[in-house]
């Protein structure tokens, strides 16, 4: 997982003791080392105790700030004692940064309620978020009112709001390749690349001919495709694919990373079928799982905004995502269904994944021209599920996401399956049907819900649902 890298704001005001700011800062450096979180703070001697009170210290705050713009992932406010309000909002305003906010405010201790030792942080953090929202910025709250960093339930909140900072900054920068044109029968992949742009995902495209007319053109013998087929080997079971077809794939998966690194792509969203099965011969599903697994998240059937959900489970978690459907019932249990793909899942999820033809495609395309797709079951841990989608129609991006666990109950079938569960899993589907989202969703080994909830919500603005039974 990335390291982050958090501004830190320690506010103050002259009246409270000055050894509360000073211990501040220790206990949040101390943390940051625990938690490999670097830093960008004030030294003790460029302001007073290296705390923020007054407009002469949140200029020279928010030139810090700007020196290192480039690698702030978000802003942390400490409030050791009530803080000065206009000192903390002056200094985000001139640094110029556009990036989360946390603010934290330190407990009083009711037997130190004394001049020494009292902080008044309960109703600073109030004026602080007054001020914060009178100059137009979002800004993130911890669980508890007020918290000692240094406590289990801090450390629970600076998890979730590094993750945070990792789904803003990766979305905003985030470039996705498309590669070839959606199914012809899938209105559903359809999506508004300028709604995407407007929040800084870029849609790089490319026709699926130009793919497949450069991996034709290498040679059996060439080195880099030998290395490519033995790392295809390496990564899954391979035994009942023909040669040729694992040759063929080697060669897809060599010019698609080339194109990929050419156009500094974050992920991508493939044309599975039909062209390439009766053009090439193959499925691409192996090469999208090693690609899943290596964090550069692939989705099928040119999902583009599936795949921009995939990477934000993945930023919020560190893990790698996969894409699925809402396949199937799971016999009559309300709150349990089967997702499914024939499939492109990261061998993560697969702990038996096995390299096989993709058998539904099979019955229309030939087995022969459908080996690739990878094959296993998910087994029993925690699970996240979420969903971008563009509302062309309304002009906004809507959301959707929620937590479940996947079980080990009975299921026998082919391609890359999982059996989950979810409390109150139709009521969800009456909001996947009458809100009109995709039947793809990005599922995660993971409880993220929140990450994105508050990322989504508070920092881009859509429209959530965040489904909780």
């Amino acid at each position: 997982m990335a390291k982050v890298t958090l501004a830190v704001i320690v506010g103050n005001r002259d009246f409270f003791p000055d050894r509360l700011v000073t211990e501040a800062r220790a206990d949040i450096l101390k943390l940051f080392s625990e938690m490999n979180i670097e830093a960008v703070i004030l030294d003790e001697n460029a302001t007073k105790l290296g705390g923020v009170e007054t407009y002469a210290h949140a200029r020279i705050c928010a030139e810090l700030f700007k020196k290192n713009a480039d690698r702030i992932d978000g802003i942390l406010v400490s409030l050791p004692n009530f803080g000065d309000e206009k000192g903390v909002a002056d200094t985000i305003k001139l640094s110029g940064l556009n990036v989360p906010i946390l603010v934290q405010a330190y407990p009083d201790d009711l037997n130190q309620l004394t001049v020494e030792r009292r902080r008044d942080g309960f109703c600073g953090k109030i004026s602080v978020c007054n001020d914060l929202r009178q100059y137009g910025f979002a800004y993130s709250l911890t669980d508890l009112h007020t918290v000692h960093p240094l406590t289990p339930a801090f450390r629970a909140d600076l998890t979730k709001f590094t993750g945070v900072c990792r789904v803003v900054k990766g979305l905003k920068n985030a470039r996705f390749g498309a590669i070839g044109a959606r199914p012809g029968n899938f209105n559903t992949m359809r999506f508004s690349e300028k709604m995407l742009q407007s929040f800084g995902m870029s849609v790089v495209t490319v026709d699926f001919s130009e793919i497949l007319g450069n991996a034709t053109r290498l040679s059996d013998d060439d080195a880099r495709v030998k290395a490519k087929l033995s790392s295809i080997r390496g990564y899954a079971k391979s035994d009942s694919v023909p040669a040729q077809a694992m040759v063929r794939m080697s060669k897809l998966g060599l010019v698609i990373d080339d194109w990929m690194k050419e156009n500094d792509l974050t992920a991508s969203a493939i044309q599975c079928w039909n062209s390439l099965q009766q053009n090439y011969h193959i499925n691409v599903c192996t090469l999208m799982s090693m690609m899943s697994e290596q964090l550069m998240p692939s989705a099928c059937e040119v999902d583009i905004t599936g795949v921009a959900s995939m990477y934000a489970l993945q930023l919020a978690s560190g893990t790698p995502s996969a894409l699925v459907d809402w396949n199937n019932n799971y016999g009559g249990d309300p709150d349990k269904c089967v997702l499914f793909h024939c499939g492109n899942w990261a061998k993560s999820f697969l702990p038996d994944i096995e390299i096989k033809n993709a058998e539904i495609l099979a019955t229309t395309l030939g087995t022969e021209n459908t080996y690739g797709a990878v094959a296993g079951r998910t087994p029993a841990g925690p699970m996240t599920y979420a969903r971008i989608s563009t509302d062309d129609t309304h002009g906004i991006i809507r959301t959707y996401m929620g937590e479940g666990e996947f079980t080990d109950d009975p299921f026998e079938t082919f391609g890359a399956r999982a059996v989950i569960h979810t409390p109150g899993l139709q009521k969800l589907m009456r909001h996947i049907c009458k809100n009109g989202f995709e039947h793809h969703c990005a599922m995660n080994a993971s409880h993220s819900a929140s990450v994105l909830e508050e990322a989504f919500e508070n920092y881009f603005g859509w429209d959530v649902y965040r489904h909780q039974g």
